[in-house]
């Protein structure tokens, strides 16, 4: 039955239900459109005059850090990534089962707060330096040390927390080939590995490359970790020409250059998706049994991530919190756990409500306009916090003004800053920003209802709003709960777009972090990371239920 037919059988008055659902859909993906369009706006009819200033002097910095940042994470993802991922996919070796899920373990920690703990632990006055100045006999100035604070070690912090990303795609890449290539290779003079490199790993080579791609789009975005080591990058530039300069026209039109990087790179990650269509060859590819010094390089290889991403960060944390005067049961960091747990709420709600709202007007009236919409819906994950944060400050900056010159002109009154000041601007930062990852989980879940429930309830009668509610909800609640974690934390540990948008005097666990490390408070800065970190574990634990309950 087509659609047409389908929706001929439905009673006018339940038809009539729908296009609510498609202008509530239309307005999300116009609120996602508004800060990329104010954007290019700010920039195009902004003074040439700071950005040509910054061309002569920085620019070509920034770019050429961004790049180097870019490169760096994105081979050292791909080669962690998609080696880890052959390993405890296609081999057989101590330890296999367990490592496979832990070397999910590092998306748990921003990249900012492995900074932090890095420092603590390599810097000069750190406990390596130290140990080996004491053992050695060394002088400061008898050794070479590699500087953490540098390029290189901010692409070091992003690679291990970002290489999950190829981790996971690739995984399930190598999962999904099947045998049969494999042993076509294999009766054709193939050995194990040579079969590995001719065969299984250019059938995978589109998912690693979305996942590499989807660590560069992050690697971009990064604000926390380039500006916490000095390093000048595109996303630091933003920042500094906001607040330190005190020109939103260069902000905008850094921020126009970085948004063309990014929703370059957005579009490359989707092509590669679309490519990464693999479909099982029959019984799943045979693992290789690994012998002698082999198996315990294998188990090495996968724990060495393992160790570096996720224990060694935890563990220097929690000595580090231990020598803090910092507590967060004080009435000072409750505030800011509250603050923090308040907008991560608000945020997850109304950013997963906004993709069943997305996600069903496109069920209701399938279409391009409804495809558009969730297309312009996906965008927000390409972009990074400090352009939204920006794109949203500039329109609504001007209304603010706009509004208060009429009324005070008009009756008198000062209205003040409705809208910039309040946090509801930093929700609709984060629901741009994160409005991807819900709408991925509620397509995931929508495929679980059948296509004719839905039609079905409404050809007796009952409205959109009634076959949502009881019928596809309460069948994609394990998605939707999976959503509603990923943007929780996710906002927990974004940065940029707090530091610019959060009202006077409302500080998050994020942004007290960020603070304390600006003023070498490394001590203190652990307690507030520690505790963004173990809300990070909740998904982290969701997707490690998952991995174990797919384990073959």
């Amino acid at each position: 039955m087509t659609h047409a037919e389908r929706q001929a059988m439905i009673p006018k008055r339940v038809r009539m239900g729908a296009p609510a659902f498609r202008v509530l859909g239309h307005a999300v993906a116009a609120l996602v459109l508004l800060p990329l369009i104010a954007v290019a706006v700010a920039a195009l009819t902004g003074s040439l005059e700071t950005l040509t200033h910054l061309w002569q002097t920085v620019l070509p910095r920034y770019l050429g850090t961004t790049a180097l940042l870019v490169a760096t994470v994105s081979a050292g993802t791909a080669v962690i990534g998609a080696g880890t991922a052959w390993l405890v996919s296609c081999c057989a070796f101590p330890g296999r089962r367990f490592l496979e899920v832990a070397l999910v373990l590092p998306l748990a920690f921003p990249a900012y707060v492995v900074a932090y703990a890095y420092t603590d632990l390599l810097d000069h006055p750190g406990l390596v330096q130290t140990t080996l100045r004491a053992v050695m006999g060394w002088g400061p100035r008898d050794y070479w040390f590699p500087e953490i604070r540098s390029a290189g070690g901010a692409a070091a912090m992003l690679t291990l927390v970002l290489y999950p990303y190829v981790y996971l795609l690739t995984r399930a890449a190598f999962l999904g080939q099947g045998a049969r290539p494999f042993n076509i290779a294999r009766t054709l003079g193939a050995g194990p590995w040579g079969a590995f490199l001719r065969v299984a790993l250019p059938m995978a080579r589109p998912s690693i490359a979305a996942g590499v791609l989807l660590a560069a789009m992050e690697t971009i975005a990064d604000y926390g970790t380039v500006s916490y080591f000095g390093v000048q990058s595109l996303a630091n530039g933003i920042y500094q020409s906001w607040f330190s300069m005190a020109d939103r026209g260069a902000a905008a039109q850094l921020a126009l250059g970085l948004l063309a990087i990014a929703l370059l790179l957005a579009t490359l990650e989707q092509r590669s998706r679309g490519a990464a269509q693999h479909h099982s060859n029959g019984a799943p590819l045979p693992r290789i049994p690994l012998g002698g010094a082999a198996r315990w390089a294998a188990s090495a290889a996968c724990a060495l991530p393992v160790m570096l991403g996720a224990v060694v960060p935890a563990v220097t944390l929690a000595t580090m919190a231990t020598g803090s005067n910092q507590s967060l049961l004080s009435e000072r960091y409750l505030q800011f756990a509250g603050n923090s747990v308040l907008l991560a709420a608000i945020a997850a709600g109304v950013t997963v409500l906004a993709a069943i709202v997305i996600g069903y007007q496109e069920r209701l009236s399938p279409g391009p306009l409804s495809r558009a919409t969730v297309r312009i819906g996906r965008i927000g994950y390409a972009v990074p916090g400090g352009v939204i944060a920006v794109g949203l400050l500039v329109p609504f900056a001007a209304f603010d003004n706009a509004l208060d010159a009429f009324m005070e002109a008009r009756f008198g009154i000062s209205t003040g800053l409705l809208v910039t000041g309040s946090i509801w601007l930093m929700i609709a930062a984060y629901l741009i920003r994160f409005l991807a990852a819900a709408i991925g989980a509620y397509e995931g879940g929508q495929a679980m209802v059948n296509p004719n429930v839905g039609p079905a309830a409404r050809s007796l009668g009952k409205g959109p709003y009634i076959v949502l509610t009881r019928v596809h909800l309460p069948i994609m609640s394990p998605s939707l709960l999976t959503a509603l974690l990923i943007v929780f934390i996710d906002t927990m540990k974004e940065l940029p777009a707090t530091l610019i948008l959060r009202p006077f005097n409302f500080d998050t666990l994020a942004v007290q972090a960020h603070r304390l490390a600006a003023d070498e408070r490394l001590d203190g800065a652990a307690v507030p990371s520690l505790a963004i970190a173990a809300v990070g574990l909740l998904p982290v634990i969701v997707l490690i239920r998952r991995i174990g309950a797919g384990d073959r």
